[in-house]
């Protein structure tokens, strides 16, 4: 296994990983995104969409090889610039936001790398 792949693997764990906390804790998803559930409701979205797609996203390319990876890195590529969109937009210039933009690049352009 080249070190390519190894990134891409780590990335795809970590995506998964990423969704298991969420869904597991969900109030701890307002440690690195802001976001706080005001209710069940509110959880239920965190454990669907930030928990159970981001396993998803994260264990999909482990079925589907290099197309799944390459799904993984336009699916980080667009929220990258729907990122953009909002700091710019919004006038969102918190530093986190900043550092889950440079994540979600660089994340998004191992995954595509062919």
């Amino acid at each position: 296994m080249d070190i390519l792949q190894i990134f891409k693997t780590l990335a795809a764990l970590a995506t998964a990983a990423t969704g298991l906390l969420a869904f597991i804790k969900p109030d701890a998803v307002y440690g690195f995104t802001g976001l706080e559930a005001n209710g069940v409701r509110g959880i239920s979205e965190i454990r669907s969409i930030f928990g159970g797609l981001f396993i998803g996203l994260g264990i999909a390319p482990f079925f589907l090889g290099s197309a799944g990876y390459r799904m993984l890195g336009i699916a980080y590529l667009a929220i990258a610039v729907a990122r953009i969109f909002s700091i710019v937009i919004d006038k969102s210039y918190a530093q986190s936001n900043w550092i889950s933009l440079g994540i979600e690049i660089v994340l998004g352009l191992i995954l595509i790398i062919k």
